[in-house]
């Protein structure tokens, strides 16, 4: 007669994202925010659906018309539905803001990575040129190359702003161009400790490539500052874009940006506060909900936070 063995339990092991996935559920306001995000990004796809009339269809007749039954926010200085600019203003804040936290995120990692792991003279010159980058102001010269890119006569810019979201590409392109640095310096502080660890140096032992340690054993390790990082960008981003748009140097009509909303009610506040109040109101919870997220997401994946 054979008695099978039993097999011994096996041991339950957690990465890194799992024990941080279950941290970041316990944390209240990060789940309440991620709830908004999402929700917004719904929106932001099924804006056709949902929003009630087309964006940019005037009705001179209802010129700043209070909020009621048929349109729910109020009309702005043309007549449009303030409901429908507001429901289409999130597919462009959401896309600027994801697409610049991507990019940046992935550059300010490249940066970082490569500074921190060599040394030396490429870590000089990446360092220097950040420090130089982060002691200019950023809101002057950023107005100053959207405000180039708008009456540049180079072909290539020309063609560019024919396309109705040209001025989405700039601003993506200028927002990525300022905002590397600091996701940069971080991955690049976190890269001169792990580049000293044992596991790092049995790689480089068993003949391990400097492109293979970086992507497969310094990059993985280094996902909870990116995440957090990126998340925070995002907020970061779309507040920058609602600014340069308010100031008339962002995104530019037809096309419905929550900040030239804004741009459009700087003249009639006073005495149409709801034209501001509600596109205000969009910003304010969109990255409120983004920095919110950013902290859960930061707390949850320091071990010595108390969640």
């Amino acid at each position: 007669m054979t008695v099978a063995l039993a097999k011994p339990p096996r041991a339950r092991s957690n990465s890194t994202l799992q024990i941080a996935l279950r941290r970041l559920l316990k944390h209240k306001v990060a789940m309440i925010s991620l709830g908004i995000i999402l929700l917004l990004i719904l929106v932001a796809i099924f804006a056709p659906l949902i929003a009630p009339y087309d964006p940019n269809t005037q009705d001179l007749e209802g010129i700043y018309g209070q909020p009621g039954p048929g349109h729910p926010l109020g009309q702005d200085s043309l007549g449009r539905d303030m409901l429908s600019r507001i429901i289409y203003g999130s597919r462009i804040s959401l896309l600027v803001g994801f697409t610049v936290a991507i990019f940046s995120v992935v550059l300010g990692t490249l940066m970082g990575v490569l500074a921190g792991y060599f040394g030396g003279r490429t870590d000089n010159v990446i360092s220097r040129f950040i420090e130089i980058m982060l002691s200019i102001p950023e809101l002057p010269l950023q107005l100053t190359l959207s405000g180039l890119f708008a009456v540049s006569d180079v072909p290539a810019i020309v063609a560019l702003r024919d396309n109705p979201l040209s001025s989405v590409f700039i601003i993506v392109g200028i927002f990525t161009f300022f905002g590397w640095m600091g996701t940069a310096r971080l991955v690049r502080g976190e890269v001169l400790r792990l580049k000293n660890l044992e596991y790092v140096d049995a790689a480089r032992a068993l003949g391990a490539k400097n492109g293979r340690i970086m992507l497969q054993h310094l990059v993985p390790n280094l996902i909870a500052i990116i995440i957090v990082n990126g998340t925070l960008a995002v907020g970061g981003a779309i507040l920058g874009e609602a600014a340069l748009s308010f100031l008339g140097f962002g995104i530019q009509p037809p096309v419905s940006t929550w900040g030239n909303m804004l741009s459009n009610a700087n003249e009639v506040v006073l005495e149409h506060p709801f034209v501001a109040f509600y596109p205000g109101l969009a910003i304010l919870l969109t990255v409120l909900s983004f920095n919110f997220l950013g902290d859960g997401l930061r707390d949850a994946f320091d071990p010595k936070s108390r969640l």
